[in-house]
């Protein structure tokens, strides 16, 4: 089983880049794969990615990097930089829920995680044009990373 695990706060303007890229992906309906929009806690991830053989997972990213910017990161084989995943509104992040699922034995053989760097995190429900744009070129590399697997 593949699946795609939007992840993000649609209320938070950029922080909804992830939920923004699994919208995009469940409309192309890519056959075997499972689009998910995951807006609760970090830990919650554990679960929603267990039994798939590979996962993509798209979050927001603020590590001062210009608004748009694109960081990928094959979490299968090391730890995503701690720097990276820092904005949440809770007290774990995606990239501590992760590590969460290694030490557990839970972590899917193949997860490959998108950071999209954004601008703006506070209240609101648009996000800026160069996340949006961003979010756009994820989900067309990730339709065709999906294609490939």
């Amino acid at each position: 089983m593949l699946k795609v695990v939007g992840v993000g706060n649609r209320w938070r303007r950029d922080d909804a880049a992830g939920l923004l890229v699994a919208e995009l992906l469940a409309q192309r309906g890519l056959a075997g794969v499972e689009v998910i929009e995951h807006e609760g806690e970090p830990l919650d991830l554990i679960d929603t990615c267990s039994g798939a053989q590979a996962v993509w997972l798209v979050d927001a990213a603020s590590s001062g990097a210009a608004p748009g910017s694109v960081h990928r990161f094959d979490a299968s084989e090391r730890e995503l930089p701690s720097s990276m995943f820092r904005v949440s509104t809770h007290r774990l992040g995606v990239g501590e829920a992760l590590e969460l699922a290694r030490t557990l034995g839970r972590l899917p053989p193949r997860v490959t995680v998108y950071g999209i760097e954004g601008a703006r995190f506070d209240a609101g429900a648009e996000l800026s044009p160069a996340v949006a744009a961003a979010a756009r070129g994820v989900a067309a590399a990730i339709g065709e990373e999906v294609v490939a697997c």
